[in-house]
């Protein structure tokens, strides 16, 4: 009987855990074998030692493209390779810790191997007893060192070390005794954070524990992948790991230029690394080496090592509830709005400034949820603003230099693809976004800080072709994108930047263009698109956070009752907040899944809640059937928050995120983690797309609906909704309509995406726990009318139909799974949605230029709900002191507006048949006038059958 167990165990353990590569002793040597090929590891160490403290602090690298920081040790004069960089007053603001950046000069290293005082040593002999192997080293005269190996650990050898000093001082042990390799003899390397495909420092650079999203580096020869992976004890999940914490460092590259796998614990000045006389310090990591890609070795550390799992449910409410919070939390003061320049406060980094990267959120958020309000409050500012100014981050003040404002208006500054999405959804306004898009496709704009982007790109021919359907321009992208391929995906990059990026911050510069490669894939199902677009996913991987392990028990947070606070809020005069003392499982507050902010700001944002990579993941994985993409994305994203969760974790763990009033306070009133206003829209179209997404993949896409792309910058792209109509589980035709507060469940287990066609209203309801759920839904009356026969059918299952009680029904969704269910004799009430997707016949121009004052009249054609002529002047106060506007729909009564500040620009709402007729009078600086002849927008010479309502 215990035979069987045992064999039951044996079994149970090799499912779980791939089998673990040979190891054997040679000398002192150990030959680690996988296949087919064997790898010499050495017992060799190298032991840093300084008197005085090293004062370990991190600095700008230096890296040419990248902005990093790295650590870096007091030296003597001979070892100081360390040049303190000159930042720029630009870089400032959030993440950036001046601190690191602006510290004083003085004489420093950045390699682990000039630290100090260094000696390598190697065993001279070995000896086994059982499983381990015990290796001798000679006597030093500063230290004794002890090694041992176990060998059949699963999955990897265990290799451990005793440090004994015999004198006081500051001390750290590097294992330096792993493969080491030229790199021309390597397919592909790793070194959290940057240091990806075949991009390797310049210098032996250390990555402290608590930058490593797993801790270690890798090297693959083309064969197997090589590492030397800490072990899980050594990076706790309490405390948040900080440098403060870190108990060792990674590097790639050694001495001698090569790479080779190496850790340093203690990292010297570091925890632990002062030492006394006779005391200890013991360290264990495993020895790799697995017959995988880089990529597929972060999976099997993920899984085998860090236990990554589906973990993740939602925690305190569904994920529509949270939609419904953060769309509520957008319209109030408190998401400081700043109407007058039609942007969101950009005051955390830039005072004075607004930002804004898309009128596409807040439009697709009015458009699914039936929203007038939120589109006249926000999505019809932002089509204003994106078609006119010049770059996202907008300031009146001249002087502002932080992250390099603008003031001028000289748009569009909307990428070419949100011209060709508000052209879907207003295709009346064809002269005007077909226009502007083609001038955008010509030239080089600068949208965002410094960075020059090229409009003849195959992203940008891509969408021209969606929105022209001219195919010369998607064959245009075709052959773009294939020597896109030729250059960026089918060779690794040796160096930073590529051939459609200069300079990297964000992590997808760090990537091939996955998300629009999908897109390519998704229009033509050319299959060597989505392969690159998987490769790019499984790189984007190794950003996402799987360390440290999440451990199966409750932790403490808000102690005292007070929320962490933020030291870069702190040092800006913010105010404690306050949350009650709470005892919650480990994984409600845990980063897994997450990334940090970027490359520049690694140090600060430890793990950032805008995951709009999730629902992409999603989609590849199930494409590709990659079950560990899609559980990267519901790790990031699931059961986070209440409503807005602000930006980052960054200093302790707390559930202050999860609370629904979390953003509802003033600015200085915020000082847990940073609030970037322009992230409160985007992050609704990222629940929105993942919805969207999941019920896709759960339903294996028997529920789609076609979609467009939102492009933002950094990491704000997802998929468009809602103007068009889609197929649900075989119904045709059907629109995305999700009101707010459509539903009340009572489980909060279940998210759901609703739509709605002629009488019927049809919901997907996805699981997001481990067991099954069973529950009451009820339809809110105030949406939705049903008839006395309304009756409830299953979709997805034999035909169960349920007479519908009081607008409500009872559920049953397996675990992780998804149930689909239509309600007949359910009429909708519409209040917004119907108007505004209304198509219209209308081919009046809507479009052109003055030439007095640079100024640009365009003619915004919004379906049935109407239309806005929108007139501003490029010319700043500098030339004009004040602008008048006069105008007369049709034949009414002529009406003056004058306006004295800058910036010179007018809203005037017009009507559906009427044209608008209008003049300038523009006051110079200088004291004289100039008149403009009359204009005309807006002479329909098509008749409207259909007034607006």
């Amino acid at each position: 009987m215990m035979k069987q167990i045992y064999i039951f165990f044996l079994i149970l353990i090799m499912g779980l855990f791939p089998a673990a590569a040979q190891v054997k002793l040679e000398g002192s040597d150990m030959l680690v074998r996988s296949a087919g090929k064997t790898y010499r590891f050495s017992p060799e160490f190298t032991v840093l030692f300084s008197e005085s403290d090293p004062t370990l602090a991190l600095k700008p690298a230096g890296i040419d493209k990248v902005p990093y920081n790295v650590p870096t040790w007091k030296t003597e004069a001979a070892k100081a390779d360390y040049r303190q960089q000159r930042i720029n007053e630009s870089v400032a603001g959030d993440g950036f810790d001046d601190k690191i950046l602006r510290s004083k000069k003085e004489m420093r290293t950045a390699s682990i191997y000039h630290v100090g005082h260094s000696l390598t040593i190697k065993a001279d002999k070995a000896s086994e007893k059982g499983d381990t192997a015990y290796f001798h080293f000679p006597d030093q005269e500063g230290f004794t060192l002890q090694a041992w190996l176990v060998k059949n650990t699963v999955p990897y050898p265990q290799l451990e070390f005793l440090l004994v000093p015999k004198k006081q001082g500051y001390y750290s042990v590097g294992y330096t005794g792993a493969p080491s390799f030229e790199k021309r003899n390597t397919r592909e390397s790793w070194q959290p954070l940057i240091w990806t495909e075949q991009r390797t420092p310049d210098q032996p650079y250390l990555t402290p524990a608590f930058m490593a999203t797993e801790p270690t580096t890798l090297v693959n020869d083309g064969v197997n992948s090589l590492g030397v992976l800490a072990h899980p004890r050594h990076l706790p999940f309490q405390p948040l790991p900080l440098l403060d914490n870190s108990q060792f460092g990674i590097a790639l590259l050694n001495s001698k230029a090569q790479l080779q796998p190496q850790v340093f614990a203690p990292i010297p000045g570091g925890l632990h690394s002062f030492m006394k006389a006779d005391s200890s310090f013991r360290f264990s990591f495993y020895l790799l080496v697995t017959p995988r890609t880089i990529t597929d070795t972060y999976e099997q550390i993920a899984r085998n090592i860090f236990g990554f799992r589906d973990y993740r449910t939602n925690a305190t409410v569904s994920m529509n509830t949270t939609l419904d919070n953060l769309i509520d939390y957008a319209k109030t003061h408190y998401a400081w709005f700043v109407d007058s320049l039609k942007g969101f406060a950009y005051s955390t980094d830039v005072p004075g400034a607004v930002k804004n990267v898309s009128s596409l959120n807040p439009l697709e958020m009015a458009i699914i949820r039936d929203d007038k309000e939120l589109f006249e409050k926000r999505a019809y500012p932002l089509m204003e603003f994106m078609l006119s100014r010049e770059k996202f981050l907008f300031s009146l003040d001249s002087t502002q230099k932080i992250q390099s404002p603008s003031r001028k208006l000289k748009g569009p500054i909307a990428p070419l693809s949100e011209l060709g999405v508000l052209h879907s959804v207003f295709p009346s306004n064809d002269d005007l976004y077909t226009k502007l898009a083609k001038k955008e496709f010509l030239r080089t704009r600068v949208r965002n800080l410094d960075v020059e982007e090229k409009g003849a790109n195959w992203i940008n021919a891509l969408f021209l072709f969606k929105m022209t359907g001219d195919s010369t321009y998607l064959s245009m992208s075709r052959k773009m994108a294939d020597a896109y391929l030729k250059a960026r995906v089918d060779q690794r990059m040796e160096a930073f930047g590529d051939p459609m990026i200069s300079t990297h911050f964000f992590w997808p510069t760090f990537t091939n263009n996955w998300s629009a490669l999908l897109e390519l894939y998704e229009l033509t199902r050319e299959e060597r698109y989505l392969k690159a677009a998987h490769d790019g996913a499984r790189h984007y991987a190794l950003f996402t956070w799987m360390a440290p392990a999440i451990p199966d028990s409750i932790i403490t947070v808000n102690k005292g009752g007070k929320a962490p606070m933020y030291w870069y809020l702190k040092s800006k005069g913010h105010q404690q907040m306050y949350y009650p003392e709470e005892k919650v499982p480990a994984w409600r507050v845990s980063e897994i899944g997450l990334t940090s902010e970027s490359s520049g700001t690694a140090t600060g944002h430890r793990g950032i809640f805008m995951s709009t990579f999730a629902p992409w993941m999603l989609r590849i994985g199930y494409y590709t059937k990659d079950d560990f993409l899609i559980r990267i994305a519901k790790a990031s994203l699931v059961g986070r928050s209440a409503s807005f969760p602000g930006y980052h974790m960054n200093t302790e763990r707390t559930t202050a995120y999860e609370k629904p009033d979390f953003p509802l306070h003033a600015h200085r009133d915020q000082s847990v983690n940073s609030f970037h206003y322009n992230h409160i829209l985007p992050m609704a179209s990222l629940f929105m797309d993942y919805l969207v997404s999941d019920a896709f993949i759960k339903s294996d896409g028997r529920i789609h609906f076609p979609n467009d792309y939102i492009e933002g910058y950094a990491y704000l792209q997802n998929k468009f909704y809602g103007h068009k109509k889609g197929n649900f589980m075989g119904s045709d035709q059907v629109q995305l309509w999700m009101p707010a507060r459509l539903l009340r469940i009572g489980d909060i287990g279940l998210n759901y995406i609703a739509a709605r066609k002629k009488d019927s209203l049809f919901i997907a309801f996805s699981n997001q726990s481990a067991h099954p759920v069973q529950t009451t839904v009820t339809v809110n009356p105030a949406w939705v009318r049903f008839s006395e026969k309304a009756v409830m059918t299953m979709l997805d299952r034999e035909k169960q139909e349920e007479p519908l009680k009081d607008s409500s029904f009872t559920v049953t969704v397996p675990a992780n799974g998804q149930t689909a269910v239509v309600l007949k004799g359910a009429v909708a009430k519409s209040l917004f949605q119907d108007q505004l997707l209304q198509p219209v016949p209308d081919k009046s121009p809507d479009y052109f230029s003055i030439p007095e004052g640079h100024a640009k009249a365009l003619l915004f054609k919004l379906g049935g709900y109407g239309r806005r002529l929108f007139l501003y002047l490029e010319d700043d106060d500098n030339k004009w002191s004040n602008v008048t506007l006069q105008y007369r729909v049709g034949k009414s009564k002529k009406i003056s507006i004058i306006k004295k500040e800058y910036p010179f620009e007018f809203t005037v709402a017009a009507d559906l048949q009427r044209p608008i007729a209008f003049s300038l009078t523009l006051k110079g600086a200088d004291g004289k006038t100039v008149r403009t002849k009359e204009y005309e927008l807006g002479s329909v010479t098509t008749s409207i059958k259909q007034k607006n309502k």
